[in-house]
């Protein structure tokens, strides 16, 4: 895994072998935090990472200047993995969620200026995650919404949304709420 840019830019890490998310391309995110960085900028806002996998987005989101983040990630292999990069980067502003994204979800009690998803893209409940969370508390106004998906979904008629993007085979969905 490899940080992209900010701070912590170019440092890389040994994902262990047997992890099982599906990493954000570094093309697709490098891309979609250039979009980010012109809507809103990050320096002192707070992201939640949904489905955060290896962590790779929630670091990207600190590195860049984020002063809080949540980063949510049920597989015991991929949460471990998150700590133990913010022990060796020394960065106290990353909380680590070892849990259910819907139940996180249905439970938030805190709003962020930044909540980033990226499910599994076979997830049997993948379909109504993006709805979810835009009616959840994770949301206020002026948070930016970014679902990662495959090219065969259509979020564009849900309220908020603002552009998807296409970096190969990687989607986003980008709503920004008023």
């Amino acid at each position: 895994m490899r940080i992209i840019s900010g701070k912590y830019g170019r440092r890389r890490f040994d994902v262990p072998k047997n992890i099982t998310a599906r990493p954000t391309t570094d093309f697709a995110r490098e891309n979609i935090f250039n979009v980010l960085e012109n809507l809103e900028g990050f320096e002192d806002k707070s992201a939640c990472d949904l489905f955060a996998g290896t962590g790779a987005v929630s670091f990207e989101f600190l590195s860049r200047g984020c002063s809080y983040v949540t980063a949510v990630e049920k597989a015991p292999v991929q949460s471990a993995f998150i700590k133990k990069v913010a022990g060796i980067l020394g960065d106290e502003n990353i909380h680590v969620v070892k849990g259910d994204v819907f139940r996180f979800i249905e439970e938030a009690s805190r709003a962020y200026d930044y909540v980033f998803a990226d499910p599994p893209y076979d997830h049997p409940r993948f379909e109504e995650i993006p709805e979810l969370i835009l009616r959840s508390r994770l949301v206020k106004p002026g948070t930016v919404v970014i679902i990662e998906h495959s090219k065969n979904k259509d979020f564009s008629m849900l309220p908020g949304f603002n552009q998807r993007r296409a970096y190969g085979s990687v989607n986003f969905s980008i709503f920004l709420i008023e």
